[in-house]
């Protein structure tokens, strides 16, 4: 029986405050997004470009990470404990695979004190499929 004044119990203690955090990397940029569970609010947004100021860097593996930790820190500041990822690539007619930024950024995450609920692939993929660009001859250079 709860003591007047006790909250939930010790397992309501230890699940925290969860949030979702979107991660979508191109071969250009990495962009972590993190959210409340409802993802209406926004707890925190930074990107591989935000980190460094060289262009050709932004979608490289250590502004994600860099990133990441930024966006670590911003969440347990504000009391989110733990996320659930959506990763994200492009998708459509173009890559379907997440850039090379995902991995060090969910690793920086962890490293940075977020526990990671479910991993789940949000990658947009066509049913049918979308045009490419450059018109019926292609793209002529």
């Amino acid at each position: 029986m709860r003591r007047e004044g006790e909250q939930g119990g010790a397992r309501a203690r230890d699940m925290g405050r969860w949030g979702i955090a979107y991660i979508f990397s191109s071969s250009n940029n990495t962009i972590i997004h993190v959210t409340d569970i409802t993802g209406a609010e926004t707890i925190s947004r930074v990107s591989g470009g935000m980190v460094t100021n060289r262009d050709k860097d932004k979608g490289a593996p250590f502004p994600a990470m860099q990133a990441a930790k930024r966006v670590a820190a911003e969440a347990l500041s504000k009391g989110i404990t733990g996320v659930h990822l959506k990763i994200r690539a492009q998708g459509g007619h173009k890559k379907r695979i997440p850039g090379q930024g995902t991995q060090p950024a969910i690793r920086a995450l962890v490293r940075g004190g977020l526990r990671i609920g479910r991993i789940e692939d949000v990658t947009p993929v066509p049913h049918d499929t979308t045009r490419k660009a450059g018109g019926r001859r292609g793209r002529r250079v």
